[in-house]
């Protein structure tokens, strides 16, 4: 431990040139995979507007009226699929918003 003591230590020069080439580094790879997320972040997380308000109500009473008439067995597995991670992505930013909205993970069954 004694001669780890009076051997020379780098300066901050040193130790400053990796880590500024590094973050040049992960600013050059992320920019353009950011500017693609926010792309589609702006279409995505958009409200809907007043004229597709009526087309998604359709929808889903086309979804009501596929399901009484038993078109339910008629589903692709692809179809299938898609529609469930759909209710689930819907479920999950309900949960989302009512942990936020409760302040905290306390009281669910996580």
């Amino acid at each position: 431990r004694g001669a780890a003591r009076g051997a020379a230590r780098p300066g901050r020069a040193a130790l400053s040139a990796p880590r500024s080439a590094l973050s040049a580094a992960a600013l050059a790879y992320s920019r353009p995979r950011l500017a693609t997320f926010w792309s589609y972040a702006r279409v995505e997380l958009a409200p809907p507007t007043p004229a597709e308000v009526p087309k998604a109500i359709e929808s889903m009473r086309a979804m009501v009226r596929a399901f009484q008439a038993g078109r339910l067995a008629q589903l692709t597995v692809r179809e299938a699929l898609r529609n469930g991670l759909v209710a689930t992505e819907v479920l999950m930013w309900f949960y989302i918003g009512e942990i936020i909205g409760k302040g905290g993970l306390i009281g669910y069954n996580v």
